[in-house]
């Protein structure tokens, strides 16, 4: 909430655009390698948050190679769908950091979750035309990131939030890589050639191949697809080896099947399987082809509803 008080203040006799101007720290979590706190603008007077390394990380070059190559590509990336980076800068202890807009929302995990559970109001309200239209958004994200050079490698549930307003935002580009990108020394690590989070996972990364293009994406998006559609992941085995091994060998169970009370139409199904096909060259040639089609099967629905 906004009150008058927020904007109508006199000019102060004095601003900085040092870390100073930070205050009110909260932190919000501290997964992987990296920490996430929520601090106040005391120039503007708005909420961000700010990404560091962990303190254990502070001295590794590598990790603060990947925090100020992940600022980068995501100030790239001036999409609707992305958040907006503010600045980078170095704080009070001397670590790296990066500012970039507070999302208030609630991720696409939690939704799914909801509907997995027939919640009434989940289900009211995300409709499947609903999950498909916030699915062409992440997208058409992922596409123009594409166009930029840019593979995400971590798209998931988890890092696409839905805001209060509807607003669609497709979150962590931590993992992305830029095309001709040379590899750092901690990329002989396969378990970083992969990126990713196991269960959306294409092959290739699982292999831990150097040739990841933007197929590899399409996949993760075809196995997002799958569990918003089934509310269940298509490879998840009970330990990671088995997910693994699901992703290169098995195929997935059709949606319609692992889900039958959704009935879920045999053209979205059709897109959700071509896009989780195990060789690149299998799968849409690029987004934009996969959206295309989501598009046709929305348009054809609509056609159907005013006969």
């Amino acid at each position: 909430m906004m009150f008058v008080a927020d904007v109508e203040a006199p000019a102060p006799d004095s601003i900085s655009n040092s870390f100073e101007k930070y205050a009110h720290f909260r932190d919000l979590n501290s997964g992987g390698k990296a920490v996430l706190t929520l601090c106040r603008d005391t120039n503007l007077g708005r909420d961000v948050v700010l990404k560091r390394l962990r303190p254990e990380f502070r001295d590794d070059k590598i990790e603060l190679g990947r925090l100020v190559r992940e600022a980068k590509i995501t100030a790239q990336l001036q999409h609707p769908a992305t958040v907006p980076l503010y600045e980078l800068g170095i704080d009070d202890r001397g670590d790296f950091y990066f500012a970039m807009k507070n999302i208030v929302g609630h991720t696409l995990f939690e939704i799914i979750c909801a509907l997995a559970r027939r919640e009434k109001e989940a289900e009211s309200h995300f409709t499947l035309n609903r999950l498909l239209a916030i699915f062409t958004q992440v997208g058409e994200a992922i596409h123009y990131a594409h166009m930029r050079g840019i593979i995400h490698r971590d798209i998931k549930p988890e890092n696409v939030i839905i805001g209060m307003f509807g607003e669609v935002n497709l979150i962590d580009w931590g993992a992305a890589k830029v095309w001709g990108m040379p590899y750092d020394d901690g990329d002989e690590d396969r378990a970083h050639l992969r990126g990713g989070t196991p269960l959306y996972m294409s092959p290739e990364q699982v292999l831990g191949n150097r040739s990841v293009d933007e197929r590899s994406d399409i996949f993760s998006m075809g196995v997002v697809l799958y569990e918003m559609l089934a509310q269940r992941e298509p490879f998840r085995g009970s330990k990671v080896r088995d997910t693994f091994d699901n992703i290169v060998n098995e195929e997935p169970v059709p949606p319609s099947e692992a889900a039958p009370h959704r009935n879920i139409p045999a053209a979205i199904e059709k897109i959700c399987l071509r896009a989780m096909r195990k060789l690149p060259a299998d799968r849409y040639p690029s987004m934009q082809a996969m959206l295309d089609d989501v598009a046709k099967f929305l348009d054809d629905a609509l056609q159907r509803g005013t006969r």
